[in-house]
This record gives structure tokens, sequence and C-alpha cells, in this order.
């Protein structure tokens, strides 16, 4: 096996970690979930992110690599007022979507039939939150917050991929030498606590049905894409069935959705993995093996991730998603067609409107689509 196999494979594995696992954290602190539940919740979809991607990949002999649902991550943590267990319940449900879109090929259209506009300013708004916050972590916080900004903005200029986990790497040592931190590494193994599900009527339109949206408007439709760009078939069906089972699975521990890697799939996709297309698949069991082994150190991870500050965890995580919100903010305004429904969605879900248990996400999505059916209805009778 190539050296270059292994070395993009776990390059994928460190930026895919490394770049979300704050968000995680945040959404896991969103669910008031225990220290032992947040490292359950890793730990699962770390052997998640190993056995689908070590399946997936063996099966089809393709580069395919699997990820946690980092915007759907980015959702739950600007959840307020719901359990851990309400959420579970939720994630089995966005589960059994991802599995339904895999069966019935209808679903799958119909997803994609939603106004990208519109889909993409729904993801923005969730995002925002987190963009807003690493600046909102200055007052207070300059002497950390401030070089960590600036270092990620000039890192940035050379490769966005690494800016991420420069800032990681410089701001934990930082934070220790301002006297912000006192970081403590704990060894053992999480105590895997199983949840209970409980299925609420509002989690189904505030938690599921958002974030199966935008796993699969923001996760796995842009994976099948950079497959397809890398010149290889995409078995939809198969994907969305290994992923969803597994989220359903996961569920069960209170993890929420696996799906197909889109931004670190391109790094097990390139040349610069293997020159021929047909052995870039071998980064799949090397992918798998990576994440299994952090799956063993999840409980001291969480552990460490506790002692930042909070003005550290807000910086990881906002200039993490600074790329998917300028992304997405792109795809909502980059047209004229759907100019006002994606603006009204954006806005709508940026202010965290939450009316009968649901939140803005719901709302926000719910507000762009009665804007384009009027719009449709409009243009319709002008004819």
């Amino acid at each position: 096996m190539r050296i270059s196999i292994v070395i993009s494979a776990l390059v994928a594995v460190l930026v895919g970690f490394g770049g979300s696992v704050a968000i995680i954290l945040a959404a896991a602190d969103a669910l008031e979930a225990t220290e032992g539940q947040k490292a359950t919740w890793i730990t699962v979809l770390c052997l998640s992110m190993m056995i689908t991607t070590g399946y997936l990949s063996l099966r089809h002999r393709l580069p395919i690599v699997t990820a946690w649902s980092t915007p759907g991550a980015a959702l739950l943590a600007g959840v307020s007022g719901t359990s851990l267990e309400v959420a579970a319940g939720a994630f089995v449900l966005a589960a059994l979507l991802l599995i339904a879109t895999g069966l019935v090929p209808m679903l799958e259209r119909a997803v994609s039939r939603i106004p990208g506009a519109v889909a993409s300013a729904m993801l923005a708004g969730v995002l925002f939150t987190f963009v807003a916050d690493a600046f909102r972590a200055v007052p207070g916080a300059e002497a950390l917050v401030l070089p960590l900004l600036a270092l990620f903005f000039l890192v940035r200029l050379f490769s966005p991929i690494w800016a991420v986990l420069t800032v990681l790497a410089v701001g934990v040592p930082l934070a220790m030498w301002l006297g912000l931190a006192a970081p403590v590494w704990q060894g053992g193994l999480p105590p895997m606590e199983m949840i209970v599900p409980v299925f609420d009527p509002g989690a189904v339109l505030g938690i599921a049905v958002p974030l199966y949206l935008v796993t699969m408007a923001s996760q796995n439709l842009p994976g099948f894409a950079v497959l397809r760009a890398a010149g290889y078939p995409v078995p939809g069906r198969s994907i969305l069935l290994v992923t969803g089972a597994a989220s359903a699975v996961s569920a069960l521990w209170g993890a929420h959705s696996s799906n197909l890697a889109a931004i670190t799939a391109s790094i097990c996709t390139g040349p610069d993995a293997h020159p021929d297309p047909e052995k870039r698949w071998l980064t799949g069991p090397v992918y798998a093996v990576g994440y299994a082994a952090i799956a063993l150190v999840a409980m001291p991870l969480v552990l460490l991730f506790a002692s930042f500050p909070p003005a550290l965890i807000a910086v990881v995580a906002g200039v993490a998603l600074l790329g998917p919100f300028i992304g997405s903010l792109g795809g909502a305004l980059a047209t004229s067609a759907h100019a006002a429904p994606a603006a009204v969605t954006f806005v709508v879900t940026a202010s965290g409107l939450s009316m009968m248990g649901i939140g803005a996400a719901f709302w926000g999505l719910a507000a762009g689509l009665v804007l384009v059916a009027l719009e449709w209805a409009a243009t319709t009778v002008r004819r």
C-alpha cells in the first residue's frame, strides 16, 4: 500500500474530527448531556464512521468515506429546552427518513427539488450563530481570541483545510499560557450509556425534519457530487441505507446522523491519494482504522475539551463553520430567482424563533417555501 493512501486517509480523519468535534460538544451541551453521554456520543459516532466507511469502501471498491452531520450538530446546538431523550427520538425518525430515501427514489428527488437558495439559506441561518459567536467572544478575552482569528485568516490564505486545525493547535497552549485553561488528560473508556428515545411531536418538526434535510442537502448530495466529479459511480441507495441504518442504531446511544462525507471525501478521491483511481478505495479501510483509534480515547478528549475556556471553543467552532457558512450564504444569494424567500428563510432561521415547541430551522424553511409557492402562483396567474 502506498504511503500516500495512509497519509490522505489519516489527514481526512484529522480534519473531519478536529475541525468539528467542538460543534458536537456544543450540541451535547445544548441538550444538557452529561460528560459520560458526551463521550458516548463521540465514541458511537466514531464507531459508526469505522463501520460504514469500512463496509461501503470494501463492498463497492470505491473511495467512499462517511462523516457525522456537522450542519446537523450545529442545528442541535441551537435547540433549547429539549432533553437528550427527546432529541434521540428525533434522531431515530431522521434516520428512518434517510432509509426511506434510499428505498424510495421519489423522496430523494423531492428533497433535490427544494429550491437550492432556500435550503442554503436555512443552513446559513443555522450556522450564523456559530460564526458570530467567534467574534462575540472577543470582549474580555482579547489576548486569546484576536491572535487566533488573525492566525486563522492568515493560514486560510494558503490552506483552508489546515487553518482550523492550526487554531486548535495554537489555541490550547495559548490558553494555558494565559492561565485560562488547565487541560487534564485522563485515561479510561467511556461508560457507554444507552438512551431511551422519547418521541415528541414538536421534536419531529423542530429537529427530525430539519436534521434530515440539512443532512441530505449539505452532506449527502454534495458527497454524491464529489464522487461523480472524481469519475466514480455513485451507489446512492447503498450509501443511504447503510448510513441510515447506522444513524438509527447510533440514536440509541444519543448520537445524531451519519452520512456521506463531502469535504473530507475530496481528500480521499483525488490524485494525491493515489495516481490510479482504481486504488483510491484503499483510503476507506485506513480511514476506518483512524476513527477506531479515536473511539478509544473519546472520554479523555471530552474531559480535555471541557477544560478549555468558552472563548476558545467559540473561536474553534466559529472558524470551523466559516467555510460552510460562506458556501451556504453564497448559494442562498447566487441567483435572484428566489432572493426574497431565501432572505426570509435566513432571517427567520438566524433569529432563533421558536413557536409551539418547534425550532427556528423549521419555521425558516416553511416561510421560504410558502413564499416560493406564492411567487409561483403569482407568476402562473400573470401568464
